[in-house]
């Protein structure tokens, strides 16, 4: 190859690389000023969708709303509370049947008043006046108590244990049921206020029907969390790796395609 030659092909390639260095630099700049714009027009629209002091569309239902805000308020310290229990999972199990059974029991009352007409609520305060003056009777003022005052007042401090009443009825572990305890008094005002917000029937049922279904899927999320079902994703040469022995020579591995 003669100077010529050699000076033509390094002439050829500097151009090319000219060319190729421009090319690279315009397709940069049109990726900056594409992106410019698409930034903007994401901006724009974020502003327009979160109009200060606009709430997003409320739901439907007023008893839907109010349960909306009644679980941002519950969720989180039920998931606490829940969370912590780590020994076993029948402390959970546990947790979530005393948490759901205790939501029950606190809001039947309500709803058997609600579900009550006038003429039911007065029939039965009819029963339960007759009931009372039924019951009474001279075998009382004929019953001689034998016990001394110190034993009398022993037997009025002896009251049931309110953790004992709060699990009445539901088997499982007791610390779950404890801790549930616990819980519970933290929510339960918040629970009976958003349901006595609430006249129109079906706002009741709504509310009382999704609070339920809503505690059950919430618990199922949590143990969801905690059991660390997702996989983390390996390859070939990591799976290889970690099972060569230490110290090993390095090989040439081959992998499949």
């Amino acid at each position: 190859m003669n100077q010529d030659e050699k000076t033509l092909r390094e002439s050829i390639r500097h151009m090319i690389k000219h060319v190729k260095n421009k090319r690279t630099t315009e397709e940069n700049k049109l990726r900056e000023t594409i992106r410019g714009f698409m930034d903007y027009e994401l901006e724009t629209l974020l502003k327009e969708r979160q109009t200060p002091g606009v709430d997003p569309t409320p739901n439907k239902s007023t008893g839907i709303n109010v349960l909306e805000e009644l679980l941002k308020k519950i969720v989180p310290v039920l998931e606490t509370d829940y969370k912590s229990l780590t020994t076993d999972d029948s402390q959970r199990q546990s947790f979530r049947a005393h948490i759901i059974n205790a939501v029950v029991n606190t809001l039947t009352p309500a709803k058997v008043n609600t579900d009550a007409g006038p003429e039911d609520l007065q029939e039965f305060n009819d029963v339960e006046e007759d009931i009372n003056i039924d019951v009474t009777d001279d075998a009382d003022d004929k019953f001689i108590d034998i016990r001394t005052d110190a034993e009398k007042a022993d037997a009025e401090e002896v009251e049931e244990d309110p953790i004992d009443t709060f699990g009445a009825g539901v088997d499982g572990d007791k610390t779950g049921r404890n801790v549930a305890y616990q819980s519970f008094k933290k929510i339960e005002s918040s629970v009976i206020d958003s349901y006595e917000l609430l006249s129109n029937p079906e706002d009741q049922e709504l509310f009382y029907d999704y609070l339920i279904a809503n505690l059950k899927l919430y618990f199922d999320k949590f143990e969801e969390e905690l059991s660390g079902a997702v996989q983390e994703p390996t390859n070939q040469a990591y799976d290889m790796a970690k099972d060569a022995p230490s110290g090993a020579p390095d090989e040439e591995i081959e992998f499949e395609v």
